[in-house]
């Protein structure tokens, strides 16, 4: 989902491979990339930001970070704080909290005054922790979760192979009719129609939310908590899965046509 995080081209572990180091003397690449959209927040009512002259900070094995010139900034809402940070690869940071009337948000913003030469592009612009803020907007479209990445891209494609998702030797669901999302920098996800899932399934407490597919509910089943997932209402790029169920590769077996395939390791392996 980016170009820095998980198996992305300048993430920690990247899937494939340059014909040159790609690793800086600092140990991170940091991208300095306009932004096209308007971008906007809030904050207790108020709009705190409001810009046309965005950036997006892609840096090794973060997800991307919004930065703002300061005049796109209601600086009249942010209050000096006394904490401090340092990262080698920008140099030292201050922060503000965030204030409207009776409403705080200690330290929601920072900045770098005075960054290093290789990161001088970040002088006289701010970024904010994503959940400091209320709401934000690309234009007239709500934002959840982090930025989106531009280079991000999801496709969902039919196949006919057969899959079969399996657990300790059972299987749970047994298929020529699934569709396989393909998203950036991370794994395969197979999506199988419920009727073709053999496993009773119930549904949990767990509702996770991706900045591009949507609202994302949980299931139960096999004696495993939360393991498997549904989009039922889905964001435009999870459209093609609607109502179709994805077991967490990283804790079932998955064969595609007979053969076993590598379970991968994320956050969400166990």
């Amino acid at each position: 989902m980016s170009l820095t995080a998980n198996t992305g081209p300048f993430g920690k572990t990247p899937a494939g491979e340059f014909n040159f180091d790609v690793r800086t003397a600092t140990g991170a690449v940091l991208y300095w990339d306009p932004v096209l959209p308007r971008i906007r927040a809030t904050f207790a009512g108020e709009t705190v930001i409001d810009s046309t002259n965005a950036r997006l900070l892609h840096e090794t094995g973060l997800l991307p970070v919004y930065y703002f010139p300061e005049r796109d900034v209601r600086m009249d809402l942010l209050v000096p704080s006394d904490t401090t940070s340092n990262c080698p690869h920008k140099g030292d940071a201050v922060y503000w909290s965030l204030q409207v009337g009776e409403t705080t948000h200690p330290d929601a913003a920072w900045a770098y005054p005075e960054p290093i030469e290789h990161a001088a592009f970040l002088n006289g612009h701010l970024a904010f922790y994503w959940n400091a803020l209320d709401e934000w907007f690309a234009e007239d479209e709500q934002l959840h979760g982090h930025p989106r990445d531009p280079y991000s891209r999801i496709d969902v494609y039919p196949t006919s192979r057969r899959v079969r998702v399996l657990l300790d030797g059972e299987v749970l669901a047994d298929t020529v009719r699934a569709k396989i999302l393909f998203e950036s920098s991370l794994p395969a996800r197979y999506y199988i129609p419920p009727d073709d899932v053999l496993v009773s399934l119930e549904p949990s407490s767990l509702v996770t939310r991706c900045a591009y597919k949507g609202l994302a509910s949980h299931f139960n089943g096999a004696g495993e908590e939360d393991i498997a997932w549904s989009y039922p209402d889905p964001q435009h790029d999870a459209e093609p899965v609607r109502g179709l169920i994805s077991f967490y590769d990283e804790r079932v077996d998955v064969e595609i046509d007979g053969e076993l395939v590598e379970r991968p390791v994320t956050q969400w392996s166990r």
